[in-house]
């Protein structure tokens, strides 16, 4: 087995959507990054990634590849799973946990899942809390959004 960890955070800014865990949210502001900023995403990316000893998301995703300028995060989750299987693991098991103040998270969770269900991780086996942090931080002033993740890998035996 193989656990990695993910951290991710970005600026809230106008113009920008919001999407968190592939999910589009209603909000006045979106999350500022090279593609779409969804920082759910890149925290369980970084996460896998960690797993595996392969670098961060950086090293596979850099912001100075055009590619991926505004390219949907969970586009990028998929090359990341395919690197997963081809390294001889599965995914067991996600937690992971989405801190902003506004907007409330709690309804668009089920949603998440199964946006990571369409790109590869089974909802059965990811979990995504949110939390506020209680206006304390770049978070709780409202002026971005974090997330963390945590990742089991098992390697996958011949049955």
């Amino acid at each position: 087995m193989r656990i990695g960890i993910g951290y991710d955070s970005h600026r809230l800014a106008e113009g920008r959507r919001l999407i968190i865990g592939g999910v589009d949210i209603p909000f006045e502001k979106g999350l500022l990054g090279h593609s779409d900023g969804d920082v759910l995403c890149h925290a369980v990316i970084d996460a896998l990634i960690g797993a595996l000893g392969a670098g961060d998301i950086g090293k596979h995703f850099p912001d100075t590849d055009q590619r991926w300028k505004d390219a949907s995060s969970m586009l990028l989750l998929r090359p990341v799973l395919e690197l997963v299987h081809a390294s001889g693991y599965s995914v067991a098991w996600v937690d992971s946990v989405v801190i902003a103040e506004r907007p409330r998270l709690f309804p668009h969770i089920d949603s998440m899942k199964a946006a990571f269900e369409a790109a590869g991780i089974p909802s059965s086996r990811i979990n995504i809390k949110a939390k506020t942090n209680e206006g304390m931080g770049f978070a709780g002033r409202g002026e971005g959004i974090a997330a963390q993740a945590v990742c089991l890998l098992e390697e996958i035996t011949a049955h």
